[in-house]
């Protein structure tokens, strides 16, 4: 009987040891300062020319992902081809101005408008153009079929973007209330403004009123110059009163479409017991271009989340080639066009290669090498910014808090879940277009710094040390939801955008 007892003891032994899951952190210290450097110093080159979307530079920056996907031996993640392509269009544009009572403006510019003659005799000014709780810019105005000219007012250029909301976008109220065409008076807005612009859908701007920008000179044709002054002031105010103008306009916009391409790149690692499900660890790649004859080079955005992305696929190569998983296949995707408005990972999840219920995660990586004005100090520098993890799914922030709390030891930094987050964080990268389809998501962000957007974000300011340490947390996170038992639960709705 003892014996017995001592063989079964035995055996229930071996069998918790084979199923003791493995040391990720001898392939975390793969992921260094050094490697990081070395592919940033190419991804984020001057040959790259900024990685504009469908443009030569992007491409040169999607094959030299492939190539790194390749050489590592991830299979290719579309079928036979690493990447997976989406159709863009660029508008040309041709003759474009605003003409009033008969002189002409071309201090004029527009953004997914249609080409198109219009000839109206009637403008309405609404103000700031806003409809919400405070006061109706629309009240006792009937503006189908008429133009409306908004002030910047208090709505501005922050507002506008992105929102489709009556209270925050005046576009989105000025489409609401049937208005055909809309002037918003940017006094940014010089002749000659107008550049090519790029499209996902070549339609979309059908389903609106053609918006036009246009210089203070024009709002004073139409308005006068001291009614233009005091109804720019009560339009900050947010007290403008809304008032028929009597004009005769002419807006004028020509334009040829061009059909071009983009492209997602993927590189796969098959998963072993779980293979039929999915963790997805993102980047995008693309970035600004070249402007006024400046490359912006996008080092920090997101270079940091490309170089990481390919650090953290050497990582996984390297213990499935000593036999150690991971259990879900990892798909690593480097998508384009967020830039433009998240075009390639919208893309990827209306057309997903892989399905979408059995994903269990995406981790996106979106500026992860600098440091912002809130952690300039020694002792606050040691941050990421960890964003959506308390949303779709309790086991996020668990599996995220007990990795970094084992191994990499940084401080979370929360501030971008707050509900009433003013830059709506969450919204504004890769991960939305998982989320909005139900998967979990993690995104790991360093915050916003001098050089965003602009072409000093180069190689030479990335913070090495401190890109590795978050790209090993992001390791130390999918290898936990890439080897447990169980598909990350999807227990929390989907919070509602307030942009």
């Amino acid at each position: 009987m003892k014996s017995y007892l001592l063989i079964a003891m035995t055996g229930m032994s071996l069998a918790a040891v084979a199923q003791k899951p493995a040391n990720p952190k001898p392939y975390a210290t793969t992921i260094t300062a050094a490697d990081l450097k070395k592919h940033l110093y190419i991804v984020a080159s001057a040959d790259m020319a900024g990685r504009e979307t469908a443009t030569e530079g992007q491409r040169k920056a999607a094959a030299y992902i492939q190539d790194q996907f390749k050489a590592l031996g991830l299979a290719p993640g579309n079928g036979s081809n690493y990447q997976q392509a989406f159709p863009v269009y660029q508008d040309q544009p041709g003759d474009i101005y605003v003409e009033v009572n008969g002189t002409k403006f071309y201090d004029v510019a527009t953004y997914g408008s249609y080409a198109s003659t219009m000839f109206l005799n009637e403008v309405v000014f609404v103000g700031d153009g806003l409809t919400d709780e405070n006061h109706d810019s629309y009240k006792g105005i009937d503006v189908h079929g008429k133009i409306v000219l908004i002030s910047g007012g208090k709505s501005g250029a922050v507002r506008y973007q992105g929102s489709n909301n009556a209270g925050t976008n005046p576009i989105a109220n000025a489409k609401k209330n049937g208005a055909v065409a809309v002037l918003m008076v940017n006094d940014k807005v010089r002749a000659g403004a107008q550049r090519p612009q790029m499209y996902l859908n070549p339609y979309k701007a059908s389903a609106g009123p053609n918006v036009f920008m246009v210089s203070d000179k024009v709002a004073k044709a139409i308005m006068g110059e001291q009614e233009y002054a005091d109804g720019t002031a009560a339009a900050g105010k947010g007290t403008a009163v809304s008032k028929v103008y009597k004009s005769e306009v002419v807006i004028n916009y020509e334009k040829t479409i061009e059909r071009l391409e983009s492209t997602n790149v993927l590189g796969v690692l098959e998963g072993t017991d779980k293979k039929d499900e999915y963790l997805f660890i993102t980047a995008h790649y693309d970035h600004e271009g070249v402007k006024a004859g400046e490359i912006y080079y996008g080092a920090d955005d997101d270079g940091s989340g490309t170089v990481s992305v390919l650090e953290l696929a050497e990582a996984f190569v390297k213990a499935k080639a000593e036999g150690k998983g991971p259990r879900r296949t990892v798909v690593f995707m480097c998508v384009s066009g967020e830039e433009k408005g998240l075009w390639g990972s919208q893309y990827y999840s209306e057309h997903p290669i892989f399905p979408l219920e059995k994903t269990t995660a995406d981790l996106n990586i979106d500026m992860i090498g600098r440091i912002d004005p809130l952690h300039k100090d020694a002792d606050s520098a040691n941050y990421v910014y960890v964003v959506g993890d308390d949303k779709l799914s309790s086991d996020l922030r668990i599996i995220s808090e007990s990795n970094n709390k084992k191994y990499t030891k940084m401080k979370l930094d929360y501030k971008f879940n707050a509900p009433n987050d003013p830059e709506q964080i969450y919204y504004r990268s890769d991960h939305y277009n998982f989320a909005r389809k139900g998967v979990p998501i993690i995104f790991y962000f360093n915050g916003v710094h001098a050089d965003y957007h602009k072409p000093t974000d180069t190689p030479d300011k990335i913070n090495y040390e401190l890109l590795a340490k978050r790209a090993q947390l992001v390791f130390y996170t999918a290898w936990e939801m890439a080897n447990r038992n169980d598909m990350l639960k999807r227990d929390i709705p989907l919070p509602a955008a307030s942009r």
